[in-house]
């Protein structure tokens, strides 16, 4: 079974005034989540806008990451191309990660068959662990039950980030699963329920914000106290919503410059959250006890 633990942020790409990545500030970033009880890192993932970096800056960072961090690095290598995907994973590997995040190929809609030969192929020609991450909601395709199950059985696909947020989907994914198969949340919302029914973690989002929160809520839960891991749960779960109100990564930037940290602005074709949608998200840092800087 893969060694990434339970709580995984996929990290913003922080961004200086010109637009440029701001590598010493993701740096900081990485290190501070370390700090707070992250287990591994995702790099380059949908939150960390990848669809807008170049090649030479995402293994940019994959090298100055895992220069400065003790964890694993994950690199979010997917696009609906499979042969480009293998040349995004063979790129991340050389610059020395420890992990592969591949969505499902979007746009294209595939069939069930065809994202098992795609998953198959990357898997053949790759030698490091592969999470599989389902998120039709953006992609347009859903990788069922059925083929997760098949693809698990792959000696390298060792783990799913689930985001459909169908709770009976998680559910017979699990059920399904061969033993050391990891299957983490993929909304925050969801995590606590997702472990209910035999999740192991979750690929976070709003742990950028508040990390320690929900490492107590996952101690708590895997201890057995699963009251004192409710009530964090619903402590946070307005947060878990606010941070998605609009097209994730904006919110998340947008929290993470309130609190003080320089995640800068986005790239297009996404842009800064608007002054209503500023002011729900620092009403609810406020409701948390978070310092507005």
């Amino acid at each position: 079974m893969v060694n990434w633990g339970r709580l995984i942020t996929a990290m913003i790409t922080p961004f200086d005034e010109d637009l440029n990545v701001n590598y010493d500030e993701a740096i900081l970033l990485a290190k501070r989540l370390v700090e707070e009880g992250n287990t591994a890192l995702v790099i380059t993932g949908t939150t960390g806008e990848a669809p807008t970096l170049s090649s030479g800056e995402k293994v940019k960072l994959y090298e100055l990451i895992k220069e400065n961090v003790d964890v694993p690095i994950i690199a979010g290598v997917g696009t609906n191309s499979t042969e480009d995907t293998i040349i995004n994973a063979k790129e991340a590997i050389e610059a020395g990660v420890d992990g592969l995040l591949i969505v499902t190929p979007y746009y294209n809609k595939p069939s069930q068959d065809s994202l098992y030969e795609h998953y198959r192929k990357i898997a053949e020609v790759v030698d490091i662990p592969i999470m599989l991450y389902n998120v039709p909601g953006r992609t347009g395709c859903n990788l069922l039950p059925e083929t997760v199950e098949r693809l698990a059985y792959i000696e390298n696909i060792v783990a799913l980030k689930e985001a459909s947020g169908d709770m009976n989907q998680m559910s017979e994914i699990i059920r399904r699963k061969p033993e050391g198969f990891l299957v983490y949340s993929g909304d925050d919302s969801m995590t606590l329920p997702s472990m209910a029914v035999g999740a192991y973690g979750v690929v976070s989002v709003c742990s950028h914000v508040v990390s320690k929160e929900m490492k107590k809520m996952i101690d708590a839960f895997v201890l057995g106290d699963t009251r004192k891991a409710m009530e964090i749960h619903l402590k946070l779960f307005k947060l878990f919503e606010t941070l998605f109100i609009v097209s994730n990564p904006v919110p998340v930037k947008a929290a993470l410059n309130m609190i003080g940290t320089k995640a800068g602005r986005l790239r297009l074709p996404l842009i800064e959250a608007n002054p209503e949608t500023r002011k729900i998200i620092q009403n609810e840092l406020e409701n948390l006890g978070l310092e507005i800087k």
